[in-house]
């Protein structure tokens, strides 16, 4: 007799529509398969969804990467700073290589696009409850492109400039154009704490500005751009 696995699911999406055609297909999977997905809620925003994640702790997210007010990558990479232990599946209609190597590099644990849900959504779901990532061919062709061009390298230096997890996190930020006081806010700590990894940055890459940091952080291939 094949039994039931209750999955309890919080669905990330800024369009109401979109929320509504996933409720719609997961109470059609609640009918026809083995997963019966409790919906715990809602979320349209960064700030939105990682408060009930923290409050629900719901077994997987259904994430979208364009969320107000930065993207569904901070939401990914604020998840991970509140230690959230449940799956995160993106859906988005970004095929651009390096928006599913930031995404999958940010912790997701699986990429699909939109318009291939109601083909791969099954097996998509059945992979990452076996805590085995998902992407479908055309998604890792994307996904190991850009692997093999930034990550490799951005490792090799990051070993060599001895900059931490965290320091290479505010980096990152850093690199985007976020100030002190926006990094601290996407990664959960204070601006002094933020100020601290800044200074550690800086006399690691042997720099006196932001500026100086961006441009070498960029050089060495510390980052992404």
């Amino acid at each position: 007799m094949n039994t039931l696995r209750t999955i309890s699911t919080l669905l990330v999406d800024d369009e109401p529509r979109f929320r509504r055609g996933l409720r719609t297909l997961l109470d059609f999977y609640n009918t026809n398969s083995n997963w019966q997905f409790e919906i715990t809620g809602e979320a349209a925003s960064v700030e939105q969804a990682v408060k009930l994640a923290t409050e629900q702790h719901p077994t997987l997210i259904l994430l979208d990467l364009e969320l107000p007010p930065s993207d569904g990558i901070n939401a990914l990479l604020c998840l991970k700073h509140v230690s959230y232990k449940g799956k995160v599946l993106v859906l988005s209609a970004h095929r651009e290589d390096e928006w599913i190597f930031r995404a999958m590099q940010a912790g997701a644990s699986g990429y699909l696009f939109k318009d291939c849900l109601a083909t791969q959504f099954c097996e998509a779901i059945q992979t990452i409850m076996n805590d085995e990532i998902y992407l479908a061919p055309a998604v890792a062709t994307a996904f190991f492109r850009l692997f093999h061009f930034y990550s490799g390298r951005s490792l090799q230096a990051c070993q060599a400039v001895h900059l931490t997890e965290r320091e290479q996190e505010v980096l990152h930020w850093l690199v985007q154009g976020a100030s002190n006081e926006e990094i601290a806010s996407k990664l959960y700590i204070t601006v002094a704490t933020v100020k601290a990894h800044l200074t550690a940055i800086f006399e690691k890459l042997n720099v006196n500005s932001r500026t100086q940091a961006i441009v070498k952080a960029l050089k060495l291939g510390l980052v992404c751009a």
